[in-house]
C-alpha cells in the first residue's frame, strides 16, 4: 500500500487464467453492455459476460477490496484499442476533471488479456504523478519525462492506478490489434485502513513512502512527499503522521492552536 501511495499504481502480472483472456479478447471486438454512472459493483455486470470472473481472480479481488474497500460504485468501463501500424500515440494527460480530494480517490483498472510487446505501444504512465494535479491534458504537451514507464506485459496482466497518473496510450507499431479494457471505481465506505496492516511500523514502509523519481526536481519534488504523508495521514487514520517533518512544519498554526 505505501508503494502504491508513493508510486500511484500496483501492477498484477499475468494473474487472470488464460480461459479468461480467451473469453476477453473475443469480447472486446463487440460492444459491452453499459453500466450506468454509479451502478453499484453487485449489480454493474451480468454473469453473460468475461468481467465478474476478471474481477473475483484472487489477486484482483483482494486488490481492489484493499483499495476501495466493499461494494464500490463503477463509475464507468471503456475499451481502448489501438489498430495495427496505428500512426498516432495519446497525448499525456490525467483522466477526467481536476480531482482535489484529499481523503478519497478512485482507482482505475487496466487489464490487458494478451501479451504486451514493446512494439504494440502499450500504456505510458509517470510513476509518482498521481498527486500532482492536472486538469486532463495540461500535460498534453510533454512527450517524454525522465522515469517514465512503458508497459510491456504478459497475458492476463491487470494494472490498478489512482485516478490522478498521468497516462497515454503509445502507437501500436505491429500488425495485430492491441486491446485494454478499464473500470473506474469509485469507493463508497472511507478508505482507512482497508489492508492487512500488521506491518504498518515496518521501518520499510517509511522508506517507500519517501521514494523519489527521476522527473522530480529537487525542491518540487518536496510537494510530491508532502501529498504523500497528507494521503497516508487519511489512509491510517494517524493524523500525526510525517516524512522529514513536511507536513507538520506546514500545518503549524500558532495562532488558531492558541485560540483553543
Amino acid at each position: 500500500m505505501a508503494r502504491f501511495v508513493a508510486q500511484g499504481y500496483l501492477r498484477l502480472d499475468g494473474v487472470v487464467p488464460r480461459e479468461i483472456n480467451e473469453e476477453a479478447i473475443a469480447a472486446l471486438d463487440h460492444e459491452l453492455p453499459p453500466v450506468a454512472y454509479g451502478t453499484p459493483l453487485s449489480k454493474a455486470f451480468d454473469d453473460s459476460t468475461f468481467i465478474p470472473r476478471l474481477l473475483a481472480v484472487p489477486a484482483v479481488a483482494g486488490a481492489l477490496s484493499s483499495l476501495v474497500g466493499p461494494e464500490p460504485d463503477v463509475d464507468h468501463h471503456a475499451v481502448h484499442v489501438r489498430g495495427p501500424h496505428e500512426g498516432e500515440a495519446q497525448d499525456l494527460h490525467g483522466d477526467a476533471i481536476i480531482d482535489v480530494r484529499p481523503d478519497a480517490f478512485d482507482i482505475q483498472l487496466m487489464y490487458y488479456p494478451h501479451e504486451v510487446t514493446a512494439d504494440m505501444g502499450g500504456t505510458l504512465s509517470v510513476p509518482g504523478s498521481h498527486l500532482r494535479r492536472i486538469n486532463e491534458t495540461d500535460i498534453g504537451r510533454v512527450q517524454n519525462l525522465r522515469g517514465q514507464t512503458r508497459l510491456t506485459c504478459p497475458a492476463g496482466t491487470v494494472v490498478l492506478v489512482h485516478h490522478g497518473i498521468w497516462h497515454g496510450g503509445r502507437r501500436n507499431d505491429t500488425g495485430r490489434r492491441r486491446y485494454m479494457y478499464k473500470i473506474r471505481f469509485n469507493p463508497t465506505v472511507p478508505q482507512v485502513r482497508l489492508w492487512d496492516t500488521a506491518d504498518l511500523d515496518d521501518p520499510a514502509v517509511l522508506r517507500e513512502l519517501a521514494i523519489g523519481f527521476p522527473w522530480y526536481e529537487q525542491a518540487t519534488g518536496r510537494l510530491e512527499i508532502h501529498n504523500r504523508a497528507l494521503l497516508w495521514r487519511a489512509l491510517t487514520g494517524d493524523a500525526g503522521f510525517d516524512i522529514d517533518h513536511w507536513v507538520t512544519r506546514v500545518t503549524n498554526r500558532p495562532a488558531i492552536r492558541g485560540q483553543k
